[in-house]
């Protein structure tokens, strides 16, 4: 079986004004005082986070009991510090500049992308899927990345900025277009052509190493995977996996294709879907990578589940998915479920789903 991993970040949150509490680098070393806990347990960008850095997994089944233990074991933190562990891909409300956890290369960032890190207070979920090597990482890539859009319309969870509602499923999509490079990248020839473009990009504007290439799918400068980023941080374990299945499902497929199967998706749709995306999530049409097209939503969810359909059965993902994606049609978006709490009970709502949506599966 293909191998997966997941790197997710968590904010803490006032109960009550959903404003960032800088209590990351407490929480962080704590953890990482813990045997348990040290080897998967990392600070983050801002000093109101922590993040997991997930062992290497075969199934949904094991990898839900981890990530599900790590939760409530930080939600567990954050509640004896009187704050809320929130998986959402931005904050409610913010304060007009963030405190970054002390680090060199943190600082280097601040130095590098001044006035843009005000509104860069974001948590990502990025997915990791083993490949042999980077040849065929490079082959994954060219076809996966035609699939960044939908991946965004599917992950939405961040809809609000500041107090007030964007109007877009993904605020935290739109956010990251900022950095010098993000996006989707182009299509590569080989292994020898992304190292190439890839350390060309390298001191040019704020990239001062290639970490700084924040291409919405990438390969790994530290372990043998693909690691796809487009995500928003999800509110459950069941949003994580359900994204995590559908990415190694497209990971797999690409690989199993012939050479030359690659659809040609011009760059500036590709682009211009994923913005698209970003701001209506699954309510508006889709970029169908099959056949150029855009196509409603649900029809663009069909397709990938035809398209996908083999890999996931041989990973024993098959039903998973298709429960996890008529669930997200039934229920919305991470970002439909906040706004409907905040209808419906105002910011102590919304502080109560962000609260039990770490604490336990929905």
């Amino acid at each position: 079986m293909t191998t997966f991993g997941v790197e997710e970040e968590f904010m803490f949150l006032d109960p009550e004004t959903l404003r960032p509490v800088d209590v990351g680098t407490h929480v962080h070393e704590a953890m990482a005082a813990e045997a348990e806990w040290a080897p998967i347990v990392n600070h983050e960008y801002l000093a109101s986070q922590v993040e997991h850095t997930s062992a290497v997994f075969t199934t949904l089944t094991e990898a839900s009991a981890a990530l599900d233990r790590f939760r409530r074991e930080v939600a567990d933190r954050a509640s004896n510090l009187d704050v809320i562990a929130a998986s959402v891909g931005m904050p409610f409300q913010a304060p007009l500049y963030p405190t970054i956890t002390e680090d060199d290369r943190y600082e280097r960032v601040v130095s590098d992308y001044r006035q843009i890190i005000a509104d860069h207070q974001i948590n990502g979920l990025h997915m990791h899927v083993g490949i042999a090597d980077r040849d065929a990482g490079v082959r994954a890539l060219n076809r996966v990345r035609l699939w960044m859009p939908l991946l965004q319309a599917m992950c939405g969870n961040s809809p609000f900025w500041r107090g007030v509602d964007t109007g877009f499923e993904s605020w935290r999509g739109i956010v990251v277009r900022r950095w010098a490079i993000s996006g989707c990248p182009p299509a590569f020839v080989d292994a020898a052509d992304y190292e190439r473009r890839l350390r060309n990009v390298v001191g040019v504007g704020g990239t001062f190493d290639t970490g700084m290439v924040m291409w919405n799918v990438r390969l790994s400068e530290h372990v043998p995977t693909l690691e796809v980023r487009v995500c928003d941080a999800q509110l459950t374990t069941d949003d994580t996996l359900l994204l995590v299945a559908v990415v190694r499902g497209l990971v797999t497929t690409a690989l199993a294709e012939a050479a030359d199967a690659t659809p040609n998706v011009a760059p500036e749709l590709l682009d211009n879907a994923l913005w698209q995306s970003a701001r209506d999530g699954l309510r508006g049409r889709q970029l169908d990578p099959i056949s150029g097209s855009m196509i409603e939503a649900r029809a663009a969810l069909d397709v990938l589940q035809a398209y996908i359909a083999d890999q996931l059965e041989a990973e024993g993902d098959r039903e998973f998915v298709a429960a996890g994606i008529a669930r997200l049609l039934h229920d919305g978006t991470g970002a439909h479920r906040q706004r409907a709490a905040v209808h419906a009970g105002g910011l102590p709502g919304l502080a109560r789903l962000l609260r039990e949506s770490v604490t336990a599966p929905v």
